[in-house]
């Protein structure tokens, strides 16, 4: 009876193990399987937007059976550098900064304009432009509410105007948007007015706003699609001389990539092909503002989106 009893303890233990063996192994498939088309290395700028961008994209394409290497925080220059080189295979790009800082270009201050010049050009780079998304992440010049009802201005005609008029006006910059052509100095010659350098600050984007929101300068730089705007209940000046280029994001891809991943173009420009300015403000508002985090958000615009199964 004893070794009738050990002998069943022995064969229920064996099929204990194998069964453990069997699942472990059905795991190990099922992880290689999810990850069968290859790896992908993915690469964002050092600031939000290009954060959320980069998690949507992760998510989606790890969905998708990619495995999928993130880089963050980069330098725009060292970012276009990396997808050249071959050291990442895709990020997100705005139209107007590839035109004029890679390219060498005029900006083009039409969308589809900017967007069509761009894609051909960077043909002979092996960079694929897929679908153009329809937010358009251009400056603004931001003033706070009660300022624009107070001297009556709408648009940055009537800022210059007020400039003009020897009104004093403290104004807050990034420094990027301060030294190049097609920032501050552009803009002044555009409009025609001038502010002395004793009346600009420069500081980092986001200290912009908590400057403005405090009243410390009457007027600042910004993102048209940041989601401070909305948080501040701030104005938007028109840009009613169309000064400021396009900056529709797009992502790009090495063409070595796509030859290999086909299937990428349908799944990157199933993201691009849903995200428009008022999305993109809102998810914005949601990190900067809301302080939620940037992994959860991305998950819930892709379900909201009926993107994730």
């Amino acid at each position: 009876m004893k070794r009738m009893v050990f002998s069943l303890i022995k064969s229920f233990l064996v099929l204990i193990l194998l069964n453990g063996c069997q699942t472990h192994q059905e795991n190990q498939d099922a992880n290689l399987d999810s990850f069968e088309k290859g790896q992908l290395i993915i690469g964002a700028k050092g600031f939000t937007e290009q954060l959320i961008l980069l998690k949507i994209t992760s998510i989606y394409l790890r969905e998708n059976g990619f495995d999928v290497e993130e880089i963050s925080n980069m330098r725009s220059s060292d970012l276009r550098s990396a997808l050249e080189n071959g050291h990442i295979d895709l990020y997100w790009e705005y139209t107007g900064t590839a035109l004029m800082l890679y390219l060498n270009q005029e900006g083009e201050t039409d969308p589809t304009t900017a967007y069509e010049k761009v894609k051909n050009l960077d043909q002979e780079n092996e960079i694929d432009w897929l679908n153009k998304s329809e937010f358009n992440n251009t400056y603004a010049i931001l003033v706070r509410k009660e300022f624009s009802e107070k001297y009556e201005i709408e648009s940055i005609s009537d800022l210059a105007q007020f400039i003009n008029d020897g009104e004093k006006l403290k104004f807050a910059s990034e420094t990027e948007f301060y030294d190049r052509n097609d920032g501050l100095k552009g803009l002044e010659n555009k409009y025609n007015f001038y502010l002395p350098s004793e009346d600009i600050i420069q500081l980092d984007s986001k200290l912009t706003y908590h400057a403005l929101k405090e009243g410390e300068v009457d007027a600042i730089v910004g993102f048209v699609t940041d989601g401070s705007i909305q948080e501040y209940n701030l104005v938007l000046l028109k840009d009613d001389q169309t000064f400021f280029p396009a900056y529709n994001a797009v992502p790009t891809v090495g063409k070595r990539v796509l030859e290999k991943h086909e299937e990428l173009i349908d799944l990157l420009n199933d993201i691009a092909d849903r995200l428009n300015t008022d999305t993109m403000m809102k998810l914005n508002y949601d990190v900067d503002i809301k302080h939620k985090d940037p992994l959860e958000i991305s998950r819930q615009w892709l379900e909201s989106e009926g993107l994730l199964k």
